[in-house]
């Protein structure tokens, strides 16, 4: 009988402190998970194309980077790009960064131009709807229906 000295009056103020303490922290635990199940993006992380090398990086501040691998021949390149989310529709769109194209085609040196990324990037600048199911990624084209199939790295 260590805690309070057999004092059964101060072991009933301990235990009651010690319920208190634990239950806030178990309901800011459950809210914490909850505002995180509801609010976070559900795309955000690296994904990689099935079918080729291409490769997104999506970023939470509605910024990503899109690695091209056919742009120039046996180099990469990579492109920032803005994305919007609709969870409620699971749509993303996929658009250029205004001007961001052609300062990259610039610091190139001349190994591709604007319109190069332009071309290589014709297929990602829409409108798809999404789907993540256990760590792949389905963007499907709204207007014609092409499927991209990506998987989490």
């Amino acid at each position: 009988m260590l805690i309070a000295k057999n004092n059964e009056a101060e072991r009933s103020k301990l235990w009651r402190i010690v319920i208190t303490v634990s239950s806030i922290l178990i309901v800011v635990i459950a809210v914490f998970f909850l505002v995180r199940m509801f609010t976070s993006n559900p795309l955000e992380g690296n994904w990689v194309s099935e079918g080729s090398e291409l490769a997104l990086d999506i970023e939470n501040n509605e910024r990503m980077t899109v690695t091209l691998p056919d742009v120039v021949e046996e180099q990469t390149v990579e492109v920032e790009l803005q994305y919007s989310l609709d969870r409620d529709e699971k749509t993303i769109t996929f658009k250029e960064i205004p001007g961001a194209l052609a300062s990259q085609a610039e610091s190139s040196g001349g190994q591709y131009t604007e319109e190069n990324l332009r071309t290589a990037l014709t297929n990602l600048t829409t409108t798809f709807s999404y789907s993540v199911d256990q760590g792949q990624l389905t963007l499907t084209e709204r207007e014609y229906g092409e499927q991209m199939v990506f998987v989490r790295q």
